[in-house]
């Protein structure tokens, strides 16, 4: 037998982001605030940036922003994750509204300032996915499926869809969605409520054979069902009775820890005011500072005779100067995008008020807009938006649509809710309404629910039973 060498030269895919792409990808994310203090150090640590802090100069750099013709930032990711375009090259000034977090050399921000910062559910997920996962690809499918994690912590994609988007197999979707079904809080990457706290259980070596058969038929104990139950689960009513003890202390939205209420007298991210019969949409520049690359002062100090080293580090603030001025003007514009078409699709609400919150989902909006739908959730995400009705998150206006009477026009489930509380609020003593009272009103507005989705909103506004209700206005009257 004889051995011998042999080259084979085969193509192969791979998903790569690259730094400035990751960057961007942060960029959209953040919030006015926490653009104005990424640029504060940008500015300490660069020389060739320039800039200061006011509505004038904020004013200015949206509108440098909006107007310079880029491509979306979307483009720039969707797709093939390719490598942005490099920075423009700059024979003045230039100019843009802000941008914020971890630096271009993905510096992270000093421990202080990261202890201070409340931390949001993505965050959160993604510092662990850096540590839980080594292979690039499969960090990619991370950083996809974290995006499509909602506030409550469960996961939203379609594992097919996701896969094909990808260009992986179904199986490695799978692979790491259960990865992510293993970080911190618990039950966060769930695809439905029994998943969600069978991964709880799971954890207290609590899932036996039993307490799986009462998550699969949860209908039943929503609905007192514990006869069959005790059947269905093999055990005797008061083994039921502590599983089901069990379950109450479980927590349906682990996620909702990293989402915390916005405060009274929260800046908003964005203003929308009437404008001549219509609606105006403007980033707030009262918190965006003005950011400049000066350009004069680069060709000064980066002239003939520097060292090599000198002049590459020279070099390299310069580039990263200019992508930052690109990568903020690219954000301006995408936000803008996104926040003139919801407007424009929810002009009854802010007309109107929270009744007429029309149904609105992320792909509805990706589809308006030609970007991604992950794109259009950084662009949302934890930005406030002031309207006449008040200082509302940016997410407010995604709501799920909720079927009309004989096929009338859905409703938002928001709007639902709304409506459910109004009832409530106008109840008195004598007259305190029933859940299947709720569903008559309802339905005489067009809202066509069954009882238990009545519950179920009813449960989430925090608003008692009908008997609770009775009982809490006999005792205070």
């Amino acid at each position: 037998m004889s051995l011998g060498l042999r080259l084979d030269v085969k193509q192969s895919q791979q998903l790569v982001m690259t730094p400035q792409l990751q960057q961007a990808i942060k960029l959209l994310q953040m919030t006015n605030l926490e653009v104005g203090g990424y640029v504060d150090q940008e500015l300490a640590e660069n020389p060739f940036l320039d800039g200061d802090r006011g509505s004038e100069a904020g004013a200015d750099g949206v509108e440098a922003a909006v107007g310079t013709g880029e491509a979306p930032l979307d483009e720039r990711w969707d797709g093939g994750w390719h490598q942005p375009e490099g920075p423009p090259a700059s024979d003045q000034l230039v100019q843009v509204g802000g941008g914020r977090q971890a630096g271009f050399d993905d510096e992270l921000p000093d421990l202080e300032q990261r202890f201070a910062e409340p931390k949001s559910l993505h965050d959160h997920l993604i510092e662990q996915l850096h540590l839980a996962v080594d292979d690039p690809s499969e960090r990619v499918v991370g950083f996809h499926l974290i995006e499509t994690v909602d506030e409550a912590g469960y996961c939203r994609a379609d594992l097919a869809e996701t896969a094909a988007r990808l260009g992986v197999e179904r199986t490695r979707v799978e692979r790491v969605l259960a990865e992510l079904q293993r970080f911190d809080p618990t039950g966060v990457g769930a695809r439905d409520l029994a998943e969600c706290l069978a991964l709880q259980l799971r954890e207290r070596d609590r899932l036996d054979p039993a307490m799986a058969r009462l998550l699969a038929h949860l209908d039943r104990l929503a609905k007192g069902d514990r006869k069959s139950l005790v059947r269905l689960c093999g055990v005797d009513e008061d083994d039921l009775a502590d599983m089901i003890h069990e379950i109450r202390a479980l927590d349906p939205r682990p996620g909702l820890a990293f989402a915390p209420p916005p405060e009274a007298g929260a800046v908003p991210d964005l203003w929308v005011t009437p404008n001549r019969g219509g609606w105006r949409v403007e980033l707030n520049t009262a918190t965006l500072p003005r950011v400049l690359v000066d350009v004069d002062y680069y060709t000064q100090v980066a002239g003939p005779g520097l060292d090599p080293s000198v002049r590459q580090y020279f070099a390299e603030r310069f580039q990263a100067a200019n992508w930052l001025v690109k990568a903020l003007d690219q954000r301006a514009r995408t936000i803008l995008k996104v926040a003139e078409y919801v407007v424009e699709e929810q002009k009854a609400f802010l007309e109107s008020g929270v009744s007429a919150l029309k149904p609105m989902v992320l792909r509805q909006v990706a589809e308006g807009t030609a970007l991604h739908e992950s794109t259009v959730s950084r662009a949302t995400a934890g930005k406030l938006v002031a309207t006449p009705s008040g200082v509302v998150p940016f997410k407010y206006f995604f709501s799920n649509a909720v079927g009309g009477e004989d096929g009338g026009e859905a409703h938002a489930a928001e709007a639902i809710r709304q409506e459910i509380k109004a009832l409530v609020d106008r109840e008195t003593a004598d007259a305190v309404l029933s859940d299947d009272q709720i569903v008559k009103s309802l339905k005489d507005k067009g809202m066509a629910l069954a009882r238990r989705t009545v519950a179920k909103y009813r449960e989430s506004l925090g608003i008692p039973s009908s008997v609770a209700r009775r009982r809490a206005k006999a005792m205070s009257g």
